[in-house]
């Protein structure tokens, strides 16, 4: 096999991973209700079940960066997502809120070395200028991972319950493991094709950074904070909505079944996979600038919620959607632009490291944002297992602050779209 064919190979492999996180990252938002009805508990315990994912995703950020730097990212993506299978089969099978806390710990911590490695080894098969269009087509796969815990996990749920199709879910994650551990090389070499010259470059090739080093590096470096803060805020908000909540608010607010919710969700995953490339787009060829786009992005998603906070049950239900595939639209940019951003700030010897320190971030806002509006939630009280329109539009309101602060700190990210660039060349 040529080395352009092979690249798309391992790139499709690890795409496929990429929307089995998302899968198991915002399947709750779609089966919360009946999780909360089985498994008999309130939405602060729903919320810490559901944000019990994000707590070890983010603790292994660090290490996933590490891990992908010296242990080698095919070995971390495939040994760990062994983790994830057994964690999403696991939480089929449990007849209790405490073993499916623990059933989603493990999920988090098996998925938690996919999104940091797959860069890494995209650094080495693709040239920086293909770069961010490679990253944006992995976040459109994240988005048909989200389409997957939307639509078609109602539809499954429906024929296998939700406990079914976790342990199904499971099975596909065991097989999408083996694929990656026989099929997936970290760099060209390996195959015995040769090395992409700009890692070849002598600020990439004789300077190694030591584990410690490169951490330090990463966090004395004043134009990484802004980034930090964009991504934290702004998913404590996304992911919250997307991930949880968006789903038991569809159905207590408007009564949707969990087909119509499953299909109005549906239209964030939509958003999601049109965004990421076009986010990509406006910022390689059109604003040519990584700053820009994030600007947009959270004066955007700002200016959207807004109308969900004070309106929240007077949407018409088509507007739901549009509501839906907008906002995600807008706010697929935090990782296209995001990630490239800060790429570009270090040395190729030190990217997993970077990369998987921002990657902390977005998921620490999701572990705190979901147990408190789910404490917020059952502090307003709900009505046979039901919360009220008041008691969402209160919470949404409140979300408006950090999606504020993130539009603030926006502004106050460095610019890192190269001077020279050769994305014209695409």
């Amino acid at each position: 096999m040529s080395f352009v064919k092979y690249r798309y190979l391992i790139f499709g492999i690890l795409g496929a991973a990429y929307i089995l996180v998302f899968f198991h990252r915002l399947a709750p938002a779609l089966v919360a209700v009946d999780m909360m009805r089985d498994l008999k508990t309130g939405g602060a315990l729903m919320g810490i079940l559901a944000s019990a994912y994000f707590y070890p995703y983010a603790l292994m950020q660090i290490p996933a960066g590490l891990l992908s730097d010296s242990w080698g990212p095919r070995r971390s993506v495939a040994l760990f997502f062994i983790f994830a299978a057994a964690g999403s089969i696991v939480l089929g099978f449990a007849q209790s809120v405490g073993v499916a806390i623990v059933a989603r710990i493990i999920v988090g911590l098996g998925v938690a070395t996919v999104f940091v490695p797959t860069l890494k080894i995209l650094t080495n098969w693709f040239e920086p200028e293909k770069f961010v269009r490679m990253t944006g087509l992995l976040m459109s796969l994240g988005g048909v991972g989200a389409y997957t815990a939307a639509t078609p996990l109602a539809l499954l749920s429906d024929a296998l319950g939700w406990r079914g199709s976790m342990i199904v879910i499971g099975g596909f994650t065991c097989g999408i493991a083996l694929a990656v551990w026989w099929l997936v090389k970290d760099t060209p070499q390996e195959l015995g094709f040769p090395p992409l010259r700009w890692t070849m470059t002598p600020d990439n090739v004789g300077n190694k950074i030591g584990l410690l080093s490169g951490i330090g590096l990463v966090l004395k470096t004043p134009m990484f904070w802004p980034m930090a803060i964009c991504t934290f805020l702004g998913a404590s908000v996304s992911l919250s909505f997307s991930g949880l909540w968006g789903g038991p608010f569809l159905m207590h607010v408007y009564g949707m079944s969990r087909a119509q919710t499953g299909a109005v969700l549906s239209a964030m995953a939509v958003g999601l996979i049109a965004g990421a490339p076009v986010m990509s787009w406006l910022s390689n060829r059109v604003l040519r600038s990584r700053k820009k786009v994030l600007i947009i992005n959270y004066f955007f998603g700002l200016c959207l919620f807004i109308p969900l906070a004070f309106f929240t049950s007077g949407f018409p239900v088509a507007m739901l959607y549009v509501w839906c595939f907008s906002y995600s639209f807008m706010m697929s940019g935090m990782a296209v632009v995001g990630y490239s951003s800060v790429k570009d700030l270090y040395p190729v010897t030190i990217s997993g490291t970077a990369t998987g320190i921002l990657n902390i971030f977005p998921f620490a806002g999701a572990a705190l944002g979901q147990p408190l509006i789910g404490w917020y939630l059952d502090q307003a009280g709900s009505v046979g297992g039901q919360y009220s329109a008041d008691a969402y539009s209160t919470a949404f309101k409140i979300c408006l602050i950090p999606l504020f602060g993130a539009l603030v700190a926006s502004l106050l990210v460095k610019e890192t779209y190269p001077k020279e660039s050769t994305i014209s060349n695409l």
